[in-house]
């Protein structure tokens, strides 16, 4: 008879952070032999049992924990090995570089609307039209982008993107009309939409579950940068010289953005997964994908559900951004194109301190809550560290800006707007970057498609808003404008509280092929 080795004196179980082993907690012990070659040489024919009452597709109570050194989840923990830490940071660093570039594009656009409107004898509300178009077709974009890297790979995908990116900018800054300055927007934003979706593909690549917050969180952190530089050097661009100049940097950048990718980013994607172009007679045929499928991955309620709270709190976000020469800058006598775009700033370093900051919250919630459940892993724990920015930092701080601009005059105003966009910036982030790791943590095989389809849909919404913030600013006010928005994003705070309540039931509803902790 096989001896009963104790689980917390064996060397397995020392192995906690790769798998979950069997444990028979009356015994303290699980039926593996003092025989370490049985790692190697399994049957493992009588796992111990544990009950689960979850009634969830990832956590099924009918099923016996994980096999002691399972192979197949031995083999996919050799997917997390294939890096080494610093190149792991190298990997991030690339793609959040990649990922500045859309950042870049827009946020330098923005404070540059009332010059083209003069340059192009056209209004501001008609150049900000741009800005929605931009984001329709970032949003088609991603979704062609994440489906194809999903066969083809992430680091083919940021090589064919980033050429299209430095055409449109070329492009953009060579306009001389409107429908050519729509046109090349839409070039530009197609070559830069692969940066978050695929990036965060690639996150999910090399990062294990309990790592990937915090990695998510400096991706994020890193690449909205572009946020907090770009306002104000277009806007330095544009009273200084010229809007045409951020064009042509941007051009640049891309460039330095192609240069690295080419020469040192490696391939993450999973190999068994990978498409090697004409490898074999079936791989020397062009694969036609169906970029828009990924929506369909929005029928399941919990993707549908935080996208949904995402979309309401980065309304906050453009509800503030994209009118802010008319707002902040009418009311306080503000003309002067790069001191607009220094207001951008704050928000800015918000988002870079509110990102990894949320996501390494993100990774201490979902280990502490599933220690509490002896080992049970409830992915909607994540998104209980989102919920400070969705009840306060986001609405309030819309609101609050809304009451300044209209009610509070002069350098105590100005003042305490900077506040508002700081607060804003983080908490836009402290939802968006747990939300994002989340959508790994349950769709871990479809990661970029899913924040894609996300991202899609958070475009789509904010594209039609984008389009009547002006008109309702006009016609109500800034700050009751301010205040309905604030309201819509509380609406996004009772989403996420309903899914962190009734997410595993929410999950049996539509099985969209879940993810669970063995492939994690």
């Amino acid at each position: 008879m096989t001896p009963c080795l104790p689980l917390r004196h064996s060397a397995l179980g020392r192995l906690g952070h790769l798998i979950d082993l069997p444990h028979d907690r009356s015994t303290d012990c699980c039926p593996i032999s003092l025989s370490f070659t049985t790692l190697t040489t399994p049957p493992y024919s009588q796992p111990c049992m544990r009950q689960y009452t979850e009634e969830s597709p990832l956590i099924d109570a009918e099923a016996p924990t994980t096999y002691v050194a399972d192979p197949e989840l031995l083999k996919h923990d050799l997917l997390y090995q294939r890096f080494t830490p610093a190149q792991k940071r190298v990997i991030v660093a690339l793609i959040s570089w990649a990922a500045v570039i859309p950042f870049l594009a827009s946020g330098s656009f923005v404070p540059s609307i009332p010059e083209i409107a003069r340059e192009l004898g056209s209004s501001g509300t008609v150049i900000s039209l741009a800005v929605s178009l931009s984001l329709i077709t970032a949003s088609a974009g991603s979704l062609l982008w994440a489906t194809y890297s999903g066969s083809y790979g992430r680091r083919t995908v940021f090589l064919t993107s980033l050429p299209c990116l430095c055409i449109g900018s070329a492009g953009v800054a060579m306009s001389q009309t409107v429908p050519t300055l729509m046109f090349w927007r839409v070039v530009q934003a197609f070559g830069s939409s692969s940066g978050m979706s695929v990036g965060a593909g690639a996150i999910g690549d090399i990062y294990r579950l309990e790592e990937r917050g915090a990695a998510m969180g400096i991706f994020f952190g890193a690449s909205l940068f572009g946020p907090a530089i770009a306002p104000l050097l277009g806007g330095y661009a544009t009273h200084y010289f010229s809007w045409r100049l951020a064009q042509w940097a941007l051009f640049v950048m891309g460039l330095f953005a192609l240069l690295p990718v080419w020469l040192w980013l490696p391939e993450t994607l999973d190999p068994e997964k990978l498409r090697h172009w004409g490898a074999t007679e079936e791989h020397k045929k062009p694969i036609l994908l169906n970029p828009f499928e990924s929506v369909t991955l929005l029928r399941s309620p919990n993707i549908l559900a935080i996208t949904l709270a995402g979309t309401t709190t980065l309304m906050t976000d453009f509800v503030l951004m994209i009118p802010l020469a008319y707002t902040i800058g009418k009311a306080y006598n503000i003309t002067n194109e790069a001191l607009i775009g220094a207001f951008f700033l704050p928000l800015g370093f918000g988002n870079i301190i509110g990102a990894p900051l949320a996501g390494r919250l993100s990774d201490r919630v979902v280990i502490a809550w599933r220690k509490r459940r002896g080992g049970v892993w409830v992915p909607e724990d994540r998104l209980r560290a989102t919920l400070w920015g969705a009840a306060f930092l986001a609405p309030m701080s819309i609101l609050l800006s809304g009451l300044t601009t209209q009610f509070v005059p002069g350098t105590l105003g100005i003042v305490l707007n900077l506040v508002w966009l700081f607060m804003n910036g983080v908490g836009v982030d402290v939802v968006l970057s747990p939300s994002s790791a989340y959508y790994v943590d349950i769709l871990h095989s479809q990661s970029a498609q899913t924040i894609a389809a996300s991202g899609a849909f958070r475009a789509a919404v904010i594209a039609c808003v984008t389009a009547f913030i002006l008109p309702m600013i006009n016609t109500i006010g800034v700050a009751a404008t301010d205040a309905i928005f604030a309201v819509v994003a509380w609406l996004g705070f009772g989403l996420i509280l309903m899914t962190i309540k009734y997410g595993d039931r929410m999950r049996a509803w539509v099985d969209v092929g879940y993810s669970t902790i063995r492939d994690n």
